[in-house]
């Protein structure tokens, strides 16, 4: 998928799953969605994060590369023993808030359960047929790769979590969530979708 999928459809895969579209008029109410690639090869940033808001009669749309699995070092060198996290597609309300991840930086940070595979054979296919879900806080954050320049390959950057390749992009979603934050509140809501979904 070298491109997003459009907005409009974006909200119709939503509505066809009966997920929430946030549509308030004050503007900055996030929708927040990440697209999963078909691709099943690990550690590259061939997904897309999108956001947008309804505002003046409009949707306000942007589309950013972005990792939404694992990279490589930590599919080989799992943190939890049973296996590499694997973000489970579907709606999560209200699992994200502003905050610190690993204690560093600023970015959106999970306060809500959400469901992942886990990934335990160690190889580089992103295949989560078959594979055991989780449900709980795992730290599957949403944040940005290096802190000056893209980064070319996922490797450390995610162990789960849903990674912006640019840090320029980063800084423009979150500058688009302290604004969400201060008109609603500190509640985000996160969906992935897949690419089969369009």
């Amino acid at each position: 998928m070298e491109e997003s999928p459009s907005v409009l459809e974006i909200i119709e895969v939503m509505k066809n799953k009966n997920y929430r579209v946030f549509k308030n008029s004050k503007g900055h109410d996030l929708n927040i969605v990440g697209i999963r690639t078909s691709s099943i090869k690990a550690n590259t940033f061939n997904d897309w994060l999108t956001v947008f808001y309804f505002f003046d009669k409009q949707w306000n749309f942007f589309a950013f590369p972005a990792t939404t699995d694992p990279g490589t070092y930590w599919r080989l060198k799992t943190l939890n023993v049973k296996g590499t996290a694997v973000l489970k597609p579907g709606q999560y309300r209200g699992a994200y808030k502003i905050g610190k991840h690993n204690d560093k930086y600023k970015a959106l940070r999970q306060q809500g359960d959400v469901t992942v595979y886990r990934d335990a054979n160690r190889d580089n296919n992103l295949d989560t047929e078959g594979m055991e879900e989780d449900t709980g806080i795992f730290g599957i954050n949403i944040h940005r790769s290096g802190e000056y320049s893209a980064s070319t390959l996922v490797n450390k950057w995610s162990a789960g979590c849903q990674v912006f390749q640019d840090p320029d992009h980063f800084q423009f979603f979150l500058a688009l969530c302290e604004k969400g934050r201060s008109k609603f509140s500190n509640s985000f809501t996160y969906t992935l979708l897949k690419e089969e979904d369009f």
